[in-house]
């Protein structure tokens, strides 16, 4: 049965054909089973703007729209296990706080809590993942990455400077005010949970100026996950579907040719398993020297999968999801966009 609330929200912001496409494809979490008319959870609306975020990314990775329509087409479906997102914890990062502290402000009110925490010290950067607390199984995870320009050399700090510094910021003091509201309630009215939800869809782009070509350069040379964030700016970096087994799906989808991440990567704890495909590429405009614009190619998102293991609760008497992340799987994952770096 969908969740009214949830397709009336998706119908005015994406249209009834997208909104059709979305709830035919991904999995509807068991709490959003009953609502009230006028009312809109923080779980409605959670559930809401990751569905509205899953689109998004479906249009910047053409591998990813293309393995979805497979799955519907042979009568699978996508169960939503997270989206990730990169950050810059920086202090010269224009009017957009720093950091994840851009999104927590977003997440929080609408029911993620702080899910673990993963040093990422091989690309000088922290993760941390946000589960929602009214279904951390069934509502799609966020994983936040913050990177960490400090530990880099003067001349990559300089660029990310100039990168970032324009930076706007997407929230409007309505939106600011609703999210308030809806921390301190849960819910919020239809009519407020409507205006809000574009606002905070929006605020998973870019948010600066077109960066220089020389400003690129200069971050490719030691982080290429700084230099996809300067085009790509806090847009999904990818996607993920959890599947039953991750090893068979890899060895199927190379078999049809996809360009699939060469190994499965295993977390230390035995129980988390994930692949990908290598990011899809995607044109960006430039300043050149000569303060020109130009295009160039340059890593876009991708799409990945995760199989995740599970062990019997005696407690509660019943099957637990091992929700967790693994920070050497992440550094693994992550170049997944290092690679057609360029």
């Amino acid at each position: 049965m969908r969740n009214a609330n949830v397709e009336r929200l998706l119908t005015k912001l994406l249209g009834h054909e997208k909104t059709e496409f979305l709830f035919s494809t991904l999995n509807a979490p068991a709490v959003l089973q009953d609502w009230e008319d006028g009312t809109v959870t923080r779980a409605e609306l959670a559930q809401a703007m990751n569905m509205a975020l899953f689109e998004d990314l479906l249009l910047r990775s053409p591998n990813g729209r293309t393995y979805t329509n497979d799955a519907i087409a042979s009568g699978g479906s996508v169960y939503f296990d997270h989206g990730a997102l990169r950050t810059v914890r920086w202090p010269h990062n224009g009017a957009l706080p720093p950091g994840e502290g851009a999104f927590t402000r977003i997440l929080r009110p609408l029911g993620f809590r702080l899910n673990g925490r993963y040093p990422l010290d091989k690309l000088g950067m922290t993760g941390r993942a946000y589960a929602h607390e009214d279904a951390p199984d069934e509502i799609a995870q966020f994983f936040v990455s913050e990177l960490h320009p400090e530990r880099f050399s003067k001349e990559f700090q300089t660029a990310v400077t100039n990168v970032v510094k324009s930076s706007k910021d997407p929230l409007t003091p309505a939106a600011i005010s609703q999210l308030s509201d809806l921390e301190r309630d849960g819910s919020l009215p239809f009519e407020a949970a409507q205006e809000l939800l574009p606002v905070i869809v929006g605020a998973f782009a870019r948010q600066h100026d077109i960066p220089s070509e020389a400003d690129y350069e200069a971050l490719l040379l030691e982080s290429a996950e700084m230099a996809w964030i300067s085009t790509e700016g806090n847009a999904f970096n990818h996607a993920t579907d959890r599947v039953d087994d991750v090893f068979a799906l890899s060895d199927a989808e190379k078999a049809k040719g996809r360009p699939m991440k060469p190994e499965v990567e295993r977390s230390r704890s035995g129980r988390v398993f994930q692949t990908a495909y290598r990011a899809d590429t995607v044109r960006r405009e430039f300043r050149s020297a000569n303060g020109r614009t130009v295009t160039r190619e340059v890593p876009g998102s991708f799409y990945e999968f995760i199989t995740r293991k599970r062990t019997f609760d005696q407690n509660e008497r019943r099957w637990q999801t091992d929700l967790r992340f693994d920070a050497g799987n992440a550094t693994g994952i992550f170049k997944m966009t290092a690679n057609a770096a360029k």
